[in-house]
């Protein structure tokens, strides 16, 4: 069923208010303070251009009368980014194609010189403007455009969470060439665990004394995970219905040992999506077996992990929870927690044997619950 927007209101336009983060902060362009910083970071490097509609320029003075007129543009509107560290304005990045009607927003425009590219801050930027853009301005779409020939781009938007939606083809012609343009998206629902990725990455205990990553921001990112030979991915709010009715399937078993409804009925997913990865297996088409992850702060918390009836003992649930090891090294987790009913003896048996421990069991007035913990090795 389409969502309901009869109360939905517009947007707020961006008024081009600095945006701080750790490495680096984002200011209006303001070609005066800083065109010299940027001429100099970017000179010389004319491959920065090969997928702009503009660029290179033959002189200093030509590129400070370029940035001048853009300073002046609201849409789309420039941001200069500012090392933190040096406080030099290394690259360029804009809000543009503004539909606050429509709560639709795209960054673009993205230029970063050299000594801004592959750096703590390149990444913390795209993350102070998606945080600005559901925040601060109430989007319900953050979008990422760029040529389909700019492989680079296409990983950064991966990497950076976006989802790809599709092609178009023969979408425009730049500087005489064909374009066809690569579609991605962040919608509201997803930032919650977009924005989680990003913080999890931009973490100083993620980086070691000189500087290199301990885990990927596009590893978090995955959509796939190959546990053998079969296959997981992640599965989007469009599937809702499927994911509902499939849990009712799978779950019908637990209402009957439990006597009370098991806690993956009574959930809004709704809220399940906004909050968890949620990776199914088919298996001919047939969705027929599901994991559901919270990453949180300290663990990865397992919520569910479930199989249809007719394929347990397949090894589907097998794979599942070694795919949410997996995962939780993908986000830099060393725990995962999960809780399952006292009176579902097989669960927790089977849990026991791959190497979970009981934290807890927690009286209910309808059932007990029964906390389990695993430390995974380093």
């Amino acid at each position: 069923m389409p969502a309901d927007l009869s109360r939905w209101t517009a947007s707020l336009r961006p008024d081009g208010r600095v945006l701080e983060g750790t490495h680096c902060r984002l200011e209006k362009l303001d070609a005066a303070r800083h065109g010299a910083d940027l001429w100099a970071a970017i000179e010389n490097h004319d491959s920065l251009w090969d997928y702009l509609s503009y660029g290179p320029w033959p002189d200093r003075a030509a590129f400070l009368d370029w940035l001048g007129q853009r300073q002046t543009l609201v849409d789309p509107l420039y941001y200069a980014v500012v090392d933190r560290h040096s406080e030099r304005a290394l690259g360029v990045i804009t809000l543009m194609e503004i539909r606050p009607e429509s709560g639709v927003i795209e960054v673009g425009h993205i230029f970063y010189s050299p000594l801004l590219q592959r750096t703590p801050a390149a990444t913390e930027a795209i993350h102070l403007a998606g945080r600005h853009v559901f925040r601060d301005l109430g989007y319900r779409r953050f979008e990422w455009k760029c040529n389909n020939a700019n492989e680079a781009s296409r990983r950064a938007a991966l990497r950076f969470g976006f989802v790809a939606e599709g092609v178009f083809r023969q979408h425009m012609v730049v500087k005489g060439r064909n374009r066809d343009t690569a579609w991605f998206s962040i919608i509201d629902r997803d930032w919650a665990l977009a924005e989680r990725a990003f913080e999890r990455w931009l973490a100083p205990g993620n980086f070691g004394p000189r500087g290199e990553q301990k885990i990927a921001l596009g590893q978090i990112n995955i959509g796939d995970i190959d546990v053998g030979s079969l296959k997981l991915a992640r599965v989007g709010v469009v599937d809702r219905d499927e994911i509902e009715a499939f849990q009712r399937e799978a779950y019908a078993r637990n209402r009957e040992i439990l006597g009370a409804e098991p806690l993956p009925l009574q959930w809004d997913y709704g809220r399940i999506f906004h909050e968890t990865e949620v990776w199914g297996v088919r298996d001919k088409g047939k969705l027929v077996g599901v994991l559901i992850l919270r990453p949180r702060a300290d663990d990865l918390y397992l919520e569910s992990v479930a199989t249809l009836p007719q394929v347990q003992g397949g090894g589907y649930g097998n794979a599942m929870l070694t795919a949410t090891e997996f995962r939780a090294r993908d986000w830099g987790y060393r725990t995962i927690r999960l809780v399952t009913g006292e009176a579902l003896t097989r669960n927790v048996d089977w849990y026991l044997r791959k190497g979970f421990h009981v934290e807890e069991i927690e009286r209910q007035p309808d059932r007990n619950l029964v906390h389990m913990i695993k430390h995974l090795a380093d």
